[in-house]
């Protein structure tokens, strides 16, 4: 009995050995162990998939007409229709509301108001925006941005430079509460000017935070800082590029003739279905005005008692049915802030221009990290945040896919195609940023997705307000899509010989 129970457990041990051989994953390439200190400690991470931030909706990408499908009353002739394609992106559901936004102030004034007042000020939204010479509308000037009624209306009186700084703020908090929620570091709100949490500083190590638990490091057997190809921290937020936010505003998946295929059945004139700016559902809410504008000259809301829109200026951001990607106020509410330059021509008026069909965007200024002479980020600024610099045009010149590390400007000083004579035949300059969508004083026409203005980046206005968007990583259909389709075969594999 003793003998059998001594083979059992050498069975036993064989067994799990075998099973312990087959789980340690081996290089494709070169049969080396991954995730073995005894292997050289060469790591392949077991990727979760992209964590979805706060607020963010995935939109899957794809291919629609972006630009002006509908008779153009204006006679702008700045959104000529075409072609084009959209990655897979997040985007916020809702507009950027008060009361995130005075969070974002807040933690700007907690963390530099003693030394650097300047950081906090900067960002205070313009009341003053809702001031008008014949209007009375003074109380808005102090209650709007700060009273908790006004809460979760979308802020406005914000510049396209301040909707980039609080991209970049949101980006860091976010990251510093993924690795606080995991178990990786400490709270601490006790930051203080340079040493406060910035993604880019902790990944360079120019951040050292409270420390409760990193991750195994497999080369040394110890433990690390995570790093950003770990999976963990997400990319940044951002603000949504004009192609982008038309794209996520058309919702066009919502009309494919079957899930089977790839047909649209029919065209979008706002983000809904029908050229009517009401409910058509048969049910209670049948009849009810989907968006927040303005209907006609003085009619901002209806008669009272049956208040059509029910709101004169921004209605709450989560008013009014989310359209097929459940994005909320894709049109009316406010207009949005993206992040490219205006000009008014376009590859089709512009035929020998070259244009991307591929996530298209003007508006690149392409940067790089200042390095010393180790090749290592010099020391972080005052604000604790990475340097960085313009590329010089002359590092590049040698490139095929750029050659100027400005390009706002491309073409545009080619008299061969235009002129732009700012202050004198044109308000556009290098300032000019596209805002999109309709808000609660447009008449209806703005309200398609395919309208488009513009505005100095350095300007506010109370019609105006942005959300954030972000970068999916891997596949196009989400985290349980790795890209392409793998097609499985019921035919045995023949084998060939060869003499």
């Amino acid at each position: 009995m003793d003998r059998f129970f001594k083979v059992f457990m050498f069975g036993l041990l064989a067994i799990s050995l075998l099973g312990a051989c087959k789980q340690s994953e081996r290089s494709s390439a070169t049969g080396w162990k991954y995730n073995d200190q005894e292997w050289g400690g060469f790591e392949k991470k077991d990727y979760e998939g992209q964590v979805t931030g706060p607020n963010l909706v995935f939109v899957e990408g794809g291919t629609f007409t972006m630009g002006l499908t509908e008779e153009d009353v204006t006679y702008d002739w700045d959104n000529v229709p075409r072609r084009a394609t959209v990655s897979s992106f997040y985007m916020d559901e809702t507009e950027v509301s008060n009361i995130n936004y005075r969070e974002f102030v807040y933690w700007n004034r907690r963390v530099y108001g003693e030394s650097y007042p300047e950081e906090w000020t900067s960002i205070l939204p313009d009341s003053l925006v809702w001031r008008e010479e014949l209007a009375y509308n003074e109380p808005l000037v102090e209650t709007y941005f700060r009273h908790p009624s006004y809460d979760d209306y979308p802020v406005v009186g914000v510049t396209w430079e301040q909707a980039k700084k609080y991209c970049a703020w949101r980006s860091d908090r976010v990251n510093e509460m993924i690795l606080i929620e995991r178990g990786i570091i400490n709270p601490n709100p006790d930051q203080k000017d340079a040493d406060n949490f910035n993604t880019e500083a902790y990944l360079t190590g120019q951040y050292q935070p409270s420390v409760r638990k990193n991750v195994k490091d497999f080369k040394t057997g110890g433990e690390r800082n995570v790093r950003f190809d770990d999976g963990i921290l997400l990319p940044a937020y951002r603000l949504p590029t004009e192609a982008e936010w038309e794209y996520a505003a058309l919702a066009l998946q919502g009309n494919l003739a079957s899930p089977k295929d790839e047909l649209v059945t029919d065209r979008r004139i706002y983000p809904w279905d029908g050229a009517t700016v009401r409910e058509r559902t048969r049910n209670k809410q049948q009849g009810r005005i989907l968006a927040n504008f303005k209907k006609g000259r003085g009619d901002y809301m209806g008669v009272a008692g049956n208040l059509n829109d029910n709101a004169a200026f921004p209605a709450p951001v989560r008013t009014y049915l989310p359209n097929d990607f459940g994005l909320y106020n894709m049109s009316g509410n406010v207009s949005e802030w993206v992040e490219d330059i205006y000009r008014p021509l376009t590859s089709e008026t512009l035929r020998d221009v070259e244009q991307q069909d591929l996530n298209p965007f003007r508006g690149n200024v392409f940067k790089e990290k200042v390095l010393d002479e180790t090749g290592r980020p010099v020391e972080k600024d005052s604000l604790g945040r990475l340097r960085y610099r313009v590329v010089v045009d002359s590092t590049v010149a040698n490139r095929e896919n750029y050659q100027k590390g400005d390009v706002r400007t491309y073409r545009d000083d080619d008299s061969e195609f235009v002129n732009y004579a700012y202050g004198e035949s044109t308000l556009i300059n290098e300032k000019s940023r596209v805002v999109k969508g309709g808000s609660w004083a447009d008449r209806l026409y703005w309200l398609s997705p395919g309208t488009r203005r513009f505005k100095d980046q350095d300007k506010g206005d109370k019609t105006i307000g942005f959300r954030c968007a972000m970068h999916h990583t891997g596949g196009a259909s989400g985290n349980d899509e790795t890209g392409g389709h793998v097609f499985k075969s019921n035919k045995k594999p023949t084998k060939r010989r060869y003499k």
